[in-house]
């Protein structure tokens, strides 16, 4: 048997209830608990699609739970961002979820219909990172040939089809933003852009900083 199939399907995406998760990084069963999960009022979940500022904004959390301290973090047990700042839909994640203690700081590509229902009761908070499609799309590409849980694309034609078509990890960008920017008065969530953070980073760390339930 040739290793690399055996690759592909170790890591083939699976559609599961209008996602796309991947197979060996995600358990759909899993995933599927995270709705009924107890929310405390100091959770943090930034939500994002690929490629969209993810890393940048845990470390602006880590950062901003430290008070600025780098020092601080640099002396935790762990200095990865993956590490304080993880994953929900990873395997494994949800129970390290449960029993963490407060706050507990998560990131997730995960569309609204799969996280915790007691979000929509504005319980805990949620700061969501959006990114222009273009400059999302480029940097997709290229985290593809580069990741090993993702399929290399044959050429940027055809990831560029794919993924206007969603047959990618996070599914439709079109979809992911617009279906959690609709339920942005359902909770306490931040919406806030890539650009913005850029353009002026220091305005965008005040209102991460702050309360945002009546933005």
């Amino acid at each position: 048997m040739d290793l690399n199939d055996v690759k592909t399907r170790e890591h083939e995406l699976v559609p599961h209830r209008g996602f796309t998760l991947i197979s060996g990084t995600h358990d759909p069963d899993d995933v599927d608990q995270i709705y009924n999960l107890e929310i405390r009022d100091s959770d943090v979940f930034v939500v994002t699609y690929p490629k969209s500022g993810t890393i940048w904004m845990q470390q602006i959390l880590l950062l901003v739970q430290a008070k600025g301290d780098l020092a601080a973090i640099r002396q935790l047990d762990s200095y990865s961002n993956a590490d304080l700042v993880p994953w929900i839909e990873l395997i494994g994640s949800r129970q390290a979820f449960i029993t963490a203690p407060s706050p507990r700081l998560r990131v997730t590509h995960l569309l609204v219909h799969l996280m915790p229902a007691a979000l929509r009761q504005k319980k805990g908070k949620v700061i969501y990172v959006a990114r222009n499609p273009k400059d999302v799309l480029v940097s997709y590409f290229y985290f593809h040939k580069l990741a090993n849980m993702l399929e290399t694309p044959k050429d940027f034609d055809d990831f560029f089809e794919k993924f206007m078509r969603g047959d990618v990890f996070g599914c439709s960008w079109f979809e992911h933003i617009k279906t959690w920017y609709s339920h942005k008065d359902d909770m306490s969530m931040l919406f806030i852009t890539y650009e913005e953070m850029i353009q002026d980073l220091r305005s965008a760390v005040e209102r991460i900083s702050r309360p945002w339930a009546s933005e």
